[in-house]
């Protein structure tokens, strides 16, 4: 049975229909993420969930029972927002006390609560500092702990680590994924990073102005995106695109042609016709040095030289913009012709609409 489970939710704000019919199912002890570009209705959606924004309609079930009415306390969920907000006169203990103060629990059961959500979070050191004291992955980890003495169904996550920098950000990923493991709980997060959705979740909502576009693991969206939006917007750096027409579908080879790059010829059997406009893409990773089943030379307008691997940034004849990437420091340079090849098998394809084809 799902812990959550949304059906036919939609949120509107006046004549702006921001949630657009989403259903999804959620089962216990899955870490999911929402993932999208800013303005897909991610963190509204999350809010709905935790019941800071109304319900316009649809269900919000959990465990199986309707939560549309209930305040946010009753439904037995836990939040950690962007901000870690914390009260800066108390110390930790008293900041992951709080809401257990609130309840009116027994000195006892509040002092086992505190205690055991510290060792969990390794606070136990820092619970007579004051935030101020306290580095902010150490903050984020008290902002945590306040969620986890409430002993929630749910933990819902909206961007927590959106405010560190880049190396606290990937301990903080590690820390919330060891934390998943000791607790088993549920978890709901949302981030617009979508490094942190391929490394954190058992499975990713990819989230299109108000729509999922797509749900699967993270493998199943990288290397069978349902369309271009999650073929573009999983995967760093982004797959590259090329518009073409289909010349040829025997059953057994598709030829698509690609104006100024020449013709490529697929072996597969797909659902197109001739004359049918396509779209091919590749990923940056995919590409290598020299001639592959397809081959192509490119001019780099810039390269960047990253240690462990290298990023060239071109254009094609069409005035699309072509990636690559590479390991290591290969023998590439900004406004030099380049020989770069692909397999057939890494080519994804899809249709007018967007769709993908396989």
């Amino acid at each position: 049975m799902s812990q959550l489970s949304l059906k036919r939710l939609e949120k509107s704000f006046n004549e702006a229909r921001i949630i657009k019919g989403i259903d999804l199912e959620v089962s216990e002890g899955e870490f999911v993420v929402f993932v999208g570009p800013s303005g897909c209705g991610k963190s509204t959606l999350l809010r709905m969930i935790a019941g800071l924004e109304d319900v316009t309609s649809g269900e919000i079930e959990i465990s199986g029972k309707v939560v549309n009415e209930l305040p946010p306390v009753q439904r037995g969920i836990a939040m950690v927002f962007q901000s870690y907000a914390l009260y800066p006169h108390m110390t930790v203990y008293e900041n992951i006390a709080f809401p257990l103060r609130v309840e009116k629990l027994p000195k006892q059961e509040v002092e086992a609560r505190v205690d055991a959500a510290a060792k969990v979070l390794q606070l136990e050191s820092r619970l007579q500092h004051r935030p101020g004291q306290l580095s902010g992955g150490q903050r984020q980890r008290v902002a945590i702990g306040r969620a986890i003495v409430r002993q929630p169904k749910i933990f819902l996550f909206d961007e927590p680590l959106s405010n560190l920098d880049a190396a606290l950000r990937s301990e903080m990923r590690i820390e919330l994924m060891e934390l998943h493991k000791r607790l088993g709980s549920t978890m709901v997060y949302v981030t617009h990073d979508q490094v942190e959705a391929m490394t954190m979740a058992d499975k990713i909502v990819v989230l299109d102005a108000g729509e999922i576009s797509q749900v699967g693991s993270p493998l199943e969206l990288y290397h069978k995106p349902d369309n271009l939006f999650v073929a573009g917007f999983i995967g760093s750096p982004k797959m590259n695109f090329v518009g073409g027409t289909v010349t040829r579908a025997d059953g057994t080879t598709l030829t698509v042609d690609l104006g100024a790059l020449g013709s490529i010829d697929l072996p597969r059997t797909t659902r197109v016709v001739a004359g049918q406009t396509v779209t091919l893409g590749v990923r940056p990773e995919h590409l290598r040095l020299g001639p592959g089943d397809f081959t192509l030379t490119v001019s780099p307008n810039i390269v960047e030289h990253l240690g462990i691997h290298t990023v060239i940034y071109a254009t094609l004849p069409g005035g699309e913009n072509f990636i690559g990437l590479f390991e290591g420091a290969p023998d590439v340079a900004e406004g030099r012709g380049t020989e770069i090849g692909f397999a057939f098998d890494q080519v994804h394809l899809f249709d007018a609409a967007g769709l993908a084809i396989y």
